[in-house]
């Protein structure tokens, strides 16, 4: 992959509408709790390792299509979100690093995967840009039911969203670890302004 790739009509369209219901009524979906990157964004995160995968697809039936398609093999420790934005939202650049929290040494993800499950049929701004360092590698206007990748190491952001309407976009940051840096992540683990438990 040379920095992205992109799968238009990943899923089959009722699956979006069942996943974007589920998520707005998930009782963990607030205020964002990522860093101040994330400019009048909500959601809530899920942290987990492969081996809490059937735990994940238990608490959270809606994300098992997804997650089966989107996981990919050489991964082991993933951080996944629903992401809201909405008019005057953004997203700054930045780098994923997540799991950073639970240990200081880890590397970025090895791959981001990115679904759009809503997005305002007249939108304006809302794109994502993707950064290789200080050269400018992709402008990806999002569309509903692409699912995107995009390598973990790029610097990334959303440009301001200028319409009404909601851009909903489910993220997975997919890291590879040593046994060593896995050890420091939870099992599983939800990460929300609304609750935050381990399980």
């Amino acid at each position: 992959m040379k920095y992205y790739r992109q799968q238009p009509g990943a899923f089959p369209p009722g699956y979006l509408n069942d996943l974007r219901g589920e998520i707005l009524a998930c009782p963990y979906f607030a205020i964002n709790n990522l860093n101040r990157d994330f400019v009048g964004t909500k959601g809530f995160s899920v942290v987990f390792q492969r081996s809490h995968l059937a735990n994940v697809e238990r608490r959270f039936p809606f994300f098992k299509l997804y997650l089966e398609q989107a996981l990919q093999p050489i991964c082991n420790a993933f951080y996944l979100n629903p992401l809201l934005l909405q008019e005057d939202s953004r997203v700054d650049p930045h780098i994923d690093r997540s799991l950073r929290s639970y240990s200081k040494t880890i590397e970025p993800p090895a791959i981001v995967s990115v679904l759009y499950i809503q997005v305002p049929a007249n939108l304006q701004g809302g794109e994502l840009v993707l950064r290789n360092r200080k050269q400018h590698v992709g402008q990806i206007k999002p569309q509903i039911n692409t699912l995107l990748y995009f390598q973990g190491d790029l610097t990334h952001s959303v440009n301001r969203v200028k319409t009404t309407g909601d851009r909903l976009s489910l993220v997975c940051e997919q890291y590879s670890l040593s046994d060593t840096e896995l050890n420091a992540i939870p099992g599983f683990k939800i990460e929300s302004r609304a609750s935050s438990k381990r399980y």
